[in-house]
């Protein structure tokens, strides 16, 4: 699908030919009118004129000097022009507004443009365009701004249109055409995966209509527009589980501003009505500040029950005794601390050029004992090489184009249930040897491509071979699964190094912590679970060699 850009000159029109037909084939009875006469029509232009086009689309914004769009595989821009101003695709001399106009010309032209003006000399143009904006008056057209210029303003009449169409390939809007680039230059390999009628992002005309608006609101939001304004048009609930789940994540963002804002009631108001993971606690939060403590004990205690998370859970061991004293009410009884490997390493600072974990990992390495720092790569990485299949199952809506690092669906609550047969499969190989053929199979036959879990630049053979002769099945087995659980939060937290002992097929998890740094939560969620199962796991304390 993806023309070679080194020995094509006109490979972005080809891949963009290729976008349009793929949503066409798709999504043909979603599109609108005007989207099917733009897909009919196009490939009916002169090629200088489609690859114009083109240019423009995938440059930022909408208006461009007819003197700046010079290509050779073009030609003269203002002749290829001609067709997309017959067909009104592109508008010339169409009215600017004065921050326009500006953004469009060099600081001399805009003193060349204004110098009836005489505006000061040794400005920068920021100060400059700020100076002249209030005698800038109504917004005209470019020959009317600048009338000695030779010049030409071309404006894209259709943006939304092709933000539908890429929304629709990409299935979201954060992704551009750069991708089909940075795939031909090998800069990002992805998995091929099979595609089926189901395989797209929206079911129906009103899902794209959804997500534009959802995409809209948020927007406004990073714009600083009142939040009172953005609840005001938020919609209800979706049933469309991967629309609620963007509405859900907007609505906690707009919870978090409100906090911010000191804005504690509506802030309450908005978790209350949000699933996001982490909605619940931020509404304990907020109901413990306002300091309605009961009604924080009644939802935490709803909370206990089912907690969403290991988070979840931890936030609830530290908040309850905090609503118990508040109460009036006995302690809870506290879950005991489980106990860690303490290592107190003292080390020169002033010899100490590396970051603290890499001068403990060589401070602790030895030839019988080597170390490596691998925070949050390792355990991720024999994951996701075990499977590699599981992951990358083509599922319905997991996947509807080329350029997926990983299933549309990873983060969601029912992404392992919907595979759980898959997974099943997969982490069963660990009861036997076949674990082993499987990630050192999939660790040659797949590298170099993108995926949510290898990274690919931390692994090698030797550390690769280490951890599979010195990580027992058992454990890889309780880590994997505890991924699974909650991949969003799991996946960070793990420690700093790893120790090996090859000759003895044993192991040790290092944490490392320099002077006056502290666990994090999360950190602390995969010591007391290593250490829960009996898995060697330390904390390695730093402190920097008194030379007094």
């Amino acid at each position: 699908m993806i023309a070679n850009s080194r020995d094509d000159p006109l490979y972005y029109l080809k891949n963009f030919q290729a976008v349009l037909s793929w949503v066409n084939e798709r999504y043909h009875d979603l599109l609108t009118a005007e989207e099917r006469e733009f897909i009919e029509t196009f490939p009916s232009l002169p090629e200088p004129a489609r690859a114009l086009l083109v240019r423009m689309i995938m440059r930022k914004g909408t208006l461009f000097r007819a003197s700046k769009l010079n290509y050779a595989e073009i030609g003269d821009s203002r002749a290829a022009a001609e067709p997309l101003l017959a067909a009104g695709w592109v508008e010339a001399d169409a009215e600017l507004a004065f921050g326009e106009l500006c953004g469009l010309l060099t600081k001399a032209e805009i003193v060349a443009a204004f110098r009836h003006h005489q505006p000061e000399a040794g400005l920068r143009k920021p100060e400059l365009v700020e100076r002249l904006q209030a005698e800038a008056g109504e917004p005209r057209g470019f020959t009317q701004w600048c009338p000695h210029s030779d010049d030409q303003v071309y404006m894209l009449r259709f943006m939304a249109i092709c933000d539908c169409l890429r929304l629709m390939f990409f299935g979201n809007l954060r992704q551009d055409w750069s991708e089909f680039v940075l795939a031909d230059l090998g800069v990002y390999r992805y998995e091929q995966v099979a595609f089926s009628p189901e395989s797209r992002a929206f079911r129906c005309r009103d899902d794209i209509e959804a997500y534009l608006h959802l995409h809209a609101c948020r927007e406004r939001f990073e714009a600083d527009e009142p939040i009172a304004n953005i609840l005001a048009v938020l919609p209800g609930a979706y049933d469309n589980r991967w629309l609620e789940s963007r509405r859900a994540k907007l609505l906690f963002r707009l919870g978090q501003a409100c906090e911010r804002q000191g804005e504690l009631a509506q802030a309450q108001c908005i978790y209350a009505d949000c699933t996001h993971p982490g909605a619940r606690v931020r509404h304990l939060r907020v109901l413990e500040r306002r300091e309605r403590f009961e009604e924080a004990l009644a939802l935490a205690r709803e909370a206990e029950l089912a907690p969403e998370s290991a988070a979840e859970a931890q936030h609830l061991e530290r908040l309850m005794p905090r609503l118990h004293r508040k109460l009036g009410l006995p302690r809870p009884t506290r879950r005991p601390a489980t106990d860690v490997q303490r290592i107190d390493l003292a080390l020169d600072r002033h010899a100490c050029r590396a970051p603290v974990e890499l001068a403990a990992r060589d401070a602790l390495h030895d030839a019988s004992a080597p170390v490596h720092y691998v925070e949050n790569t390792l355990i991720t990485a024999l994951f996701g090489l075990l499977c590699w299949e599981a992951i990358f199952a083509p599922l319905p809506g997991a996947f509807f184009h080329p350029f997926h690092s990983g299933p549309v669906d990873l983060l969601r609550a029912d992404f392992t249930t919907r595979r759980q047969a898959l997974f099943d499969a997969c982490l069963g190989k660990l009861d036997g040897a076949g674990y082993r053929d499987t990630i050192l199979a999939n660790y040659q036959a797949k590298r170099g491509i993108v995926s949510p879990f290898v990274h690919w630049e931390a692994l090698d053979d030797t550390l690769l071979e280490r951890a599979l002769a010195c990580f027992p099945p058992a454990h890889l087995r309780l880590w994997f699964e505890r991924l699974l659980e909650d991949i969003a939060a799991n996946r960070a937290g793990m420690p700093d190094l790893i120790q090996f002992w090859p000759e003895e097929s044993r192991y040790r998890m290092i944490e490392v912590k320099g002077p006056g740094d502290r666990l994090q939560d999360n950190q602390k969620r995969w010591l007391e679970f290593c250490a829960r199962h009996a898995m060697p796991v330390a904390v390695c304390y730093v402190q920097w060699r008194d030379h007094g």
